[in-house]
Formats: C-alpha cells, sequence, structure tokens
C-alpha cells in the first residue's frame, strides 16, 4: 500500500463517504471508489462496511490508520523542512570575523537575519586575522568577515565595504571641533596607536610618513574598539577602522575624517572548494545592507557631525 492509497484510506474513515473525500483530496467520486477497491484486493481483506450510504471502518482499517500516524507526521515534518529549506528558515550557518566587524556592522545584520528565521542557528566567534583565515580554510566557518586581505590560495573574497579610516576623540579634546583631522594636527598631543605589525597598525605608520608627521603614541593597543574605549575615557585621540566607532553608539566619541586618506577594505570570505549556501548568500544580503547604511552615516559625508 502506498502513501497515496493510506492517504486516501485516512480520507475515507474522516468522513465515512467516498464524495467527501473525494472533496478533501481533489480527486472524483470514483477514483476514490476505484482506489478503495484496489487496496481491499492488495490487502486480502474488507477495509470498509458500507451500511446506508456510508462507509464504516473495519477493525484492520483503523489498525491500518493508527499505523500510518506516524508516516503522515514525518511527512509533513518534511513538507516543512522543504518549505524552511526554500525559504532560508532554518538550517545552520558558521561565522568568523575581526573585532572590528563583529562588534559593529555583524551585530545588527544577524539581528535581521535572525528575526525573520527563527529556526536557523548560527556559530559566530571572533578571531585575529589569522584565526578567520583558518577558520574559512579549514570549513570551521562558512564566512569569515576581515579588514584587508592577502591572497590566500583557497578562499574566494568578496568586498563588502570600502571605508576610510577616521579619528576618535573625546569631545572635550581640542580638536573636536575641526571638521578633518591631520596627521599633523595629532602631533605633540596624547594619542592611541595600533600595534606594530598588525595590518592596520602598519597602515597608520604609514599615513603619518607619508604626511611627514612623527608617530609617537602615548599608548598602544592592538584592537581598534580598545582604542575607542581609551579615546571615550579621554585618554586622547586615535585613529581607527570606520567600523569600531559605531559600537555602543559611539560611546560619546567625536568622529572625524582624518587625512591623508588611508582606506579600510571590509572583506568577506569563504572557501573556494564548496559554494555557498542560500543561507550564507541571504546573511550576505543582510551585511550589504549594513554596509550601505555605514555609507550613508559615515563622517565625510556628515561633514563633521558626532557619531551615535
Amino acid at each position: 500500500m502506498n502513501l497515496r492509497q493510506l492517504e486516501i484510506l485516512r480520507a475515507v474513515i474522516r468522513h465515512r463517504t467516498t464524495v467527501a473525500a473525494a472533496d478533501e483530496l481533489a480527486l472524483s467520486q470514483p477514483a476514490v471508489s476505484n482506489a478503495l477497491k484496489t487496496m481491499e484486493t492488495q490487502a486480502g481483506f474488507a477495509l470498509f462496511e458500507r451500511v446506508n450510504n456510508r462507509l464504516f471502518p473495519t477493525a484492520e482499517a483503523m489498525a491500518l490508520y493508527k499505523e500510518s500516524e506516524a508516516i503522515f507526521a514525518l511527512h509533513a515534518k518534511l513538507e516543512n523542512r522543504v518549505r524552511d529549506l526554500r525559504e532560508n528558515r532554518s538550517g545552520h550557518l558558521a561565522i568568523v570575523a575581526t573585532p572590528p566587524l563583529a562588534y559593529s556592522i555583524i551585530p545588527s545584520a544577524l539581528s535581521g537575519f535572525l528575526r525573520r528565521r527563527p529556526e536557523t542557528r548560527v556559530f559566530f566567534d571572533v578571531r585575529r586575522y589569522e584565526g578567520i583565515i583558518e577558520g574559512v580554510l579549514s570549513r570551521v566557518a562558512e564566512l569569515g568577515f576581515a579588514l584587508g586581505l592577502t591572497h590566500h590560495p583557497g578562499i574566494a573574497h568578496e568586498v563588502v565595504h570600502t571605508g576610510e579610516m577616521v579619528c576618535v576623540l573625546p569631545p572635550q579634546h581640542p580638536l573636536a571641533e575641526r571638521p578633518v583631522i591631520t596627521a599633523a594636527d595629532l602631533s605633540g598631543l596624547p594619542f592611541i596607536g595600533l600595534e606594530r605589525g598588525t595590518r592596520l597598525g602598519e597602515a597608520v605608520r604609514d599615513s603619518f610618513a607619508r604626511a611627514g608627521a612623527p608617530f609617537r603614541p602615548t599608548v598602544e593597543v592592538r584592537y581598534c574598539n580598545t582604542a575607542c574605549v581609551l579615546a571615550a575615557a579621554g585618554v586622547g585621540a586615535a585613529v581607527v577602522d570606520p567600523f569600531s566607532p559605531r559600537q555602543n553608539g559611539g560611546s560619546g566619541l567625536v568622529v572625524r575624517p582624518f587625512t591623508p586618506t588611508t582606506q579600510a577594505v571590509a572583506y568577506m570570505l569563504w572557501s573556494e572548494a564548496e559554494p555557498l549556501s542560500r543561507l550564507a548568500k541571504a546573511f550576505l544580503n543582510e551585511i550589504r545592507k549594513e554596509s550601505a547604511l555605514l555609507e550613508r552615516t559615515a563622517p565625510h559625508q556628515q561633514h563633521g557631525a558626532e557619531s551615535g
């Protein structure tokens, strides 16, 4: 007895007439009657007793009905699963990101992504650049996000945002009213520098060198979000990526464009060994939306407006 025959059997048991069962299943009444005859022939016993144009299931038919409950419950679960997959509402997505992106653009994108997909489960880890590359190559994560990129065999990439490094200062800083901060402006003032040897740290040192300004940090830190926290506390000014000041609404920081212009490019990375899942593509669309929002609120477009 196949699944369609069981479906007909169950409909007839529920309605007790072939006409009502046919209406439910969008079949003709003769098709239902013929299916019942075929089932009884195949089974070798009667499935219904016919009394006054109504069909009453036999004990054997009721036994089949009860046994088929598990089959149809599983079938309904499978149909729901197919629908969820079609609509990208369930599944598992693993993401790794460096701190500037992990604490700024990704949380907002993840919030909207999961709100529309409550059955989706996400693994999200924050790592240094080297950890992002390792995570993607080992397929611990399907997607990686990082600022800056060098060529790595086996890794595909897409630019998700191109921005510029900015200067962050506490509101009471003597340079806070200036529309643009230059490397020379920061000379002789308390300054929070990024660690030597890191991608962004070397980029900032290079910008000072291009401007012919001395680079003498009062405090040196590894991460841009650390520099933002210290700047907000009044330790000094800092030059950071455009993402980090957005964490926690800017935390009272003043954000200004910085010259000479120093690019900060955000990349999405994935393994070339396999194509992106539909969930990963859907999440990338959320990242694109957040990137567009960041572009509209970038300091160079606000002409010196405060962050947040």
